[in-house]
């Protein structure tokens, strides 16, 4: 196995040199898009650097999760990042790799690895809040002929628009409210009865989809785990999920933080450097202080999670520490830079939006805030002390 350092060095000179000039294109969308991310996979590829964390039997690198943490973080520091280097599909990879049946892994998961499908995860519904999937209303009954017709729609899909293969939570038994019953089925996009909806773009970025199921028939073999069992599986992909968003979140308010030193050294005014200001060193402070004191955090969660031990409070603790910092260094940048900071020139209104949306999506921070605190204390009843 190469020296992970090494690796890491090699990964943020990628990024840096080739992810980020590609943003602005690969932003766009469309054609010229898909063709420049398919060059930079092929650089990754012939770099070393594709589906490190991947299983190498598969193709990938072969990085354990706890190795891959800092690559992680590095390679994160664009949201374009993980998909031009192939890890992209670690938690499609994982999750099938773990619950699927013997057909889905031999027909799906090394192309997965290879980058020749694409996949997205379906559970939130319009008229259902995403925190509580017991009420998920899309359903899957028997069909005719065996396996599953499912209907419902789904949105604030990621990545839906191009995807071949979707992830979706129904319920297959039971009725709204209950957590047994749910199950979650892998269906190709190009079934009948698929459809995208409509693009979702969330302030003013792409990306996110609407997207409905009209009597879609799935094969009995593509259902993901076993039935009616759909909220374990989904609750271990959501640990290691968060973790790597919140890992990827590190590496852009990273990112964000390098702009505002840069600016503050560079840019000149009557009384000389930014950096001479007390309020600009106090943005900077404050920035340093919320990346370190998140990034332990993080790191913690994903040992916890990299060891298969239960990591319900560290990892909503990474998650909202993550989101939170992303969102205030990169405000803090912005205020820095001033009216550049605003416009098309650099990467910071894309830096602030990613870390505004992240503290609603993959679970708001009152969430985590309610269930992290809902767990410590429960662990206290037991040994509470009654006071003489």
């Amino acid at each position: 196995m190469a020296d992970v350092d090494l690796l890491r060095k090699k990964v943020s000179a990628f990024v840096r040199d080739r992810v980020f000039p590609s943003e602005p294109d690969l932003d766009a969308g469309g054609a010229t898009a898909a063709h420049l991310r398919e060059r930079l996979r092929a650089e990754a590829r012939a770099s070393g650097l594709w589906a490190l964390p991947l299983p190498a039997e598969l193709g990938g690198g072969g990085l354990s999760l706890s190795a891959y943490a800092t690559i992680a973080e590095t390679e994160g520091a664009s949201d374009h990042g993980p998909a031009a280097l192939g890890s992209a599909s670690l938690l499609d990879v994982t999750m099938l790799s773990r619950h699927g049946s013997a057909r889905v892994g031999a027909e799906y998961l090394p192309r997965l690895v290879s980058g020749d499908l694409r996949t997205c995860y379906a559970m939130t519904e319009p008229d259902t809040p995403g925190t509580e999937p017991a009420l998920t209303t899309t359903r899957a009954e028997r069909g005719p002929g065996g396996g599953w017709r499912v209907t419902g729609r789904k949105w604030f899909v990621s990545n839906a628009g191009d995807a071949n293969l979707v992830t979706v939570l129904a319920r297959t038994g039971g009725s709204a409210g209950d957590r047994s019953g749910l199950s979650l089925l892998l269906v190709p996009t190009g079934s009948p009865g698929f459809r995208v909806v409509r693009e979702l773009p969330i302030l003013g970025a792409t990306g996110q989809y609407e997207i409905e199921f009209d009597g879609v028939e799935v094969d009995e073999d593509h259902l993901v785990g076993d039935a009616g069992q759909a909220l374990a599986v989904a609750g271990e992909r959501l640990q290691l999920g968060r973790t790597l968003r919140a890992l990827r979140w590190l590496g852009q308010a990273q990112r964000a933080f390098d702009l505002l030193c840069d600016r503050a050294v560079a840019r000149q005014g009557a009384r000389g450097p930014l950096a001479d200001r007390e309020l600009v060193r106090q943005h900077v402070f404050e920035s340093l202080l919320a990346l370190r004191t998140a990034r332990p955090l993080v790191h913690e969660a994903m040992a916890l999670v990299a060891g298969g031990q239960d990591a319900h409070v560290e990892v909503g603790l990474a998650k909202t520490a993550a989101a939170r910092t992303l969102q205030a260094v990169a405000d803090r940048a912005v205020q820095v830079f001033g009216a550049a900071g605003l416009g098309p020139d650099t990467p910071l209104p894309a830096l602030f939006r990613t870390g505004r949306t992240a503290r609603i999506l993959d679970g708001p921070d009152e969430q985590h805030v309610s269930s992290v605190a809902r767990r410590v204390l429960r662990s206290r009843r037991g040994s509470a002390v009654t006071p003489a």
